[in-house]
């Protein structure tokens, strides 16, 4: 009898021992690993913002060159695309 008390006491033993390294072991990476982490990932986000911001911006030209800016605009004709309209009478 004497044996199965000490074997249940030595596994309780060691289910507290995993239980506690689980626990400081949660502890120390949310305390210094995962702060590490957040602070590169917004790093990498706001550098990812700032090319963002320079690649929005407009070249500087020297002064007193013409440039015009803008996109053609390309019309086409409704009827072009559509064929040829022929007006023809109903016929009884």
């Amino acid at each position: 009898m004497t044996l199965f008390v000490l074997l249940y006491l030595v596994n309780f033993l060691r289910t507290l021992v995993i239980i506690a390294l689980i626990y400081f072991g949660i502890r120390v990476f949310t305390r210094y690993i995962l702060p590490m982490l957040v602070d590169k990932g917004i790093k990498n986000m706001q550098q990812k913002m700032q090319d963002r911001q320079q690649g929005n911006q407009p070249q500087r030209r020297p002064e007193g060159e013409v440039t015009i800016e803008g996109q053609p605009q390309h019309k086409k004709n409704a009827a072009d695309s559509k064929g040829e309209y022929i007006d023809f009478e109903e016929v009884d």
